[in-house]
């Protein structure tokens, strides 16, 4: 499996931020342990945004930085599109790197 965030199309998993005034930034990555080539990035997210990949492609992981209080990641098609039907993976806050499930 892999992730959408609102603006990339293809990812496979989407990030609303629980952002506070500033928003929080989002880098979608190619390889493991948010390394590797940049896919795209997102900065300044705010809160009950829903962003996804548009350019097409696809990311497994996206890193995540200032997020004051969590980020819901939802998995991309079916159900879940438009940041829908519950999230596959919650962040907690501050930074990190969220990892697609298998699939």
């Amino acid at each position: 499996m892999q992730f959408n965030v609102a603006f990339i199309a293809r990812a496979l998993l989407v990030a609303v931020a629980a952002a506070g005034a500033l928003g929080a930034d989002f880098v979608w990555f190619s390889d493991a342990n948010c390394a590797g080539f940049v896919i795209a990035r997102n900065p300044g997210v705010t809160a009950g945004s829903c962003v996804s990949l548009i350019s097409g492609g696809s990311a497994k992981f996206i890193s995540y930085s200032g997020v004051p209080n969590h980020a819901d990641f939802y998995s991309s098609g079916g159900s879940h599109d438009g940041c829908t039907n519950g999230p596959t993976i919650v962040s907690g806050s501050g930074a990190g790197c969220a990892t697609a499930p298998a699939g």
